[in-house]
């Protein structure tokens, strides 16, 4: 954005972008101080619209301190311009958060409602690599006396696309398992979960009445390709264990609050809550981040 000629409004402008960029990452790091469970916190107020109008007056106020600390050689920093600047790179973020699965509350203070793109991984190297080709030809235009902004704005035009071809993915890829799903179940919930580096292909995740399941489309096999997983899973929401957990326990009713598919599952005995989005890649990698228990044993441990 700084080399597509925002650099030009004022100085330090592309320090500002940088820390605006990522300054709504702030509440990882505020959540447990503040009393909150960390899954609770992370892409709230700070992501959201009261993000939106404090998060760039604190970059702002970091750079004037910047600034003033160690004057630059340039003329001086103006505010209005550096203020713009900020409120571009801080909507960036929530922007970018919300092409995901994982989820975003845009609307926080005013709501707490979750929105979800089902567009990109959460972290995507194409993206990346447009990006870092952007740059490095911004670059080099610029240290051969050419137009450096045009390799910029062909980045971020390439990038735009990118994303609505993903979109465009994600939503054919919704339509086409969503009569495939009703054949098994009334269809509550189809989710388009996106697949690493394979931006053309979904890993789908559907739930109907008390069960769910997953599926898979590929748009290399067709533009009508999808196929459900034979296996079915109980959601087992009216666990007893559940529900008394989420009376008495804080990490419960937090991940409830985060979670868009929570499911009970049983692993050596024990009941875990769980994400039905995130449960099958958790389960393969051996981790248990997205594992809660709910009974005694779990809580001690």
């Amino acid at each position: 954005m700084g080399r597509m000629g925002l650099k030009r409004l004022t100085p330090r402008a592309m320090p500002a972008l940088i820390i605006s960029a990522n300054l709504p990452d702030v509440d990882s790091f505020f959540a447990r101080p503040l009393g909150y469970e960390a899954i609770e916190a992370h892409r709230g107020f700070s992501h959201g619209i009261g993000g939106l109008v404090t998060m760039p007056i604190l970059a702002a106020a970091i750079i004037l301190l910047w600034e003033k600390l160690r004057p630059g050689k340039e003329r001086p920093v103006r505010l209005g311009p550096l203020l713009l600047v900020c409120f571009l790179g801080v909507l960036s973020h929530p922007v970018l958060d919300f092409m995901n699965t994982y989820g975003v509350r845009l609307l926080d203070p005013l709501s707490q409602r979750w929105f979800y793109g089902d567009t990109l991984f959460i972290m995507d190297p194409w993206i990346w690599l447009m990006l870092i080709l952007g740059l490095e030809m911004s670059w080099r235009a610029e240290r051969l006396g050419r137009n450096w902004t045009r390799p910029a704005i062909w980045a971020f035009a390439s990038m735009l696309l990118y994303i609505a071809l993903n979109a465009a993915i994600s939503l054919r890829a919704e339509a086409v398992t969503r009569p495939l799903v009703a054949s098994v179940a009334t269809p509550r919930m189809v989710v388009s979960g996106e697949v690493p580096l394979q931006f053309w292909r979904r890993r789908m995740i559907w739930r109907g009445d008390g069960i769910g399941g997953m599926g898979s489309y590929n748009l290399l096999e067709g533009l009508n390709h999808a196929s459900l997983d034979p296996e079915i899973t109980p959601l087992r929401l009216d666990d007893p264990r559940l529900t008394a957990a989420a009376k008495t326990r804080r990490d419960v009713r937090a991940f409830l609050f985060w979670s868009r598919m929570p499911m009970v599952v049983e692993e050596g005995g024990r009941a875990f809550l769980t994400d039905q989005r995130f449960y099958e890649s958790t389960r393969r990698a051996g981790a248990r981040n997205f594992l809660i228990p709910l009974d005694k044993a779990g809580v001690n441990s």
